[in-house]
């Protein structure tokens, strides 16, 4: 990172110092080497907000079992967790542990709560480990963390100056106080795109469902809604300022005709319900679009996923449509992961396995960022 062009500053634990000595990371970094929250040669108080505040990026690595299990529990017993808890900047981890240590089901638990709360994993990978083992569990290179560094700031500025709209998560369209009609979305695909527009510069306006915000960068404006038509209102509104816009919601096609006041009883054998059709979010940004604008849409299919994409794609004047298929092995709601096709108007088609959803966020703004 130093050869790059970057500043580095290093925190230690104090065990990481049986392995390696301060003077090493010191001549390295060019700076002073953090280890307790005080310098214990003048007594200095070493300031963990200040040096979580000066980072653009932290990177924990190796990231033990230990403080695996302590960042995800919010655990501040030394400098390190103190920095990470007053980080208000991207933080990469990368763990390195034995092979059973890492698929021990706390491990995973742990990793996932991580990656829940915004952080960004630096995975692991197969090789040998300390025990003699050979598996899964040792630190990424660092040379390939060097080049996800490296990577992620060059990103950073191919969007800058663009304004992006991004919806994500279900709507809710209530019946009484207590009760609505719903979806099983998470969001989860759209706070990634979310995330990767704004790790590229952009400024990302994410009209959010009822889910929960977890996750989603800092510099993100979020507006939360609850209905369709709160959806729609605040999407046509901010669309008009918009560069582009990414519209992932499963926004609800019906609504309850009538909403009572208070909570239904249950009074007899049958309920009918009477459902009238909400306003659809995406073809109406398609009518107001201008020839600047990009803008772009999800189809999640059981059938007929090609014809049902491609005439949505025309109907509702879209750029290009991702398509996902809730028949496909990890993709469709809640998943982690996530199966996408996605066709443009010219009608090149682009097809992609099976990934992370942060990975198939990257594939949708790779495309967005040729329109732009």
């Amino acid at each position: 990172m130093i050869k790059s062009g970057a500043q580095v500053k290093v925190v230690c634990t104090p065990n990481a110092l049986d392995f390696v000595t301060p003077l090493t990371l010191s001549t390295l970094s060019k700076n002073a080497i953090y280890s307790h929250f005080f310098v214990k040669e003048t007594g200095e108080w070493v300031n963990h907000v200040e040096l979580g505040k000066w980072a653009d990026a932290m990177v924990i690595a190796p990231c033990t079992a230990n403080t695996l299990t302590k960042m995800a529990n919010g655990y501040c017993d030394n400098l390190l967790l103190a920095s990470y808890l007053s980080a208000d900047c991207p933080v990469f981890f990368a763990p390195a542990m034995d092979l059973d240590m890492y698929l021990h089901p706390t491990t995973q638990q742990n990793i996932s709560d991580l990656l829940r709360f915004g952080n960004i994993e630096l995975p692991a990978v197969e090789g040998e480990l300390a025990s003699g083992l050979v598996g899964k569990g040792r630190m990424c290179e660092p040379e390939d963390i060097a080049h996800i560094m490296t990577s992620y700031f060059q990103k950073e500025k191919t969007l800058s100056g663009k304004t992006i709209l991004v919806n994500a998560g279900p709507t809710y369209e209530k019946l009484d106080p207590v009760r609505f009609i719903g979806n099983y979305s998470s969001g989860k695909m759209g706070k990634a795109i979310a995330n990767e527009l704004a790790s590229r510069g952009a400024s990302v306006n994410l009209v959010l469902g009822p889910v929960t915000t977890d996750g989603i960068a800092s510099n993100i404006r979020i507006v939360q809604i609850e209905s369709a038509q709160e959806m729609y209102q605040a999407c046509s509104e901010i669309f008009t300022t918009c560069d582009a816009a990414i519209l992932s919601a499963a926004v609800a096609d019906y609504r309850p005709a009538i909403q009572e006041d208070h909570k239904i009883k249950k009074k007899t054998e049958d309920f009918n319900l009477e459902m009238v059709k909400t306003i659809d979010v995406l073809k109406s940004l398609g009518e107001i679009k201008r020839n600047n604008q990009i803008l772009a849409g999800f189809a999640l299919e059981t059938q007929n996923k090609y014809e049902n994409a491609l005439s949505k794609l025309a109907q509702k004047n879209l750029d290009f449509i991702i398509l996902n298929s809730m028949n496909d092995t990890g993709a469709g709601f809640g998943k982690e992961t996530n199966k996408i096709t996605i066709l443009e108007k010219s009608g090149k088609k682009h097809t992609f396995d099976t990934k992370p959803k942060k990975d198939v966020a990257i594939d949708v703004v790779n495309l967005l960022a040729t329109y732009l």
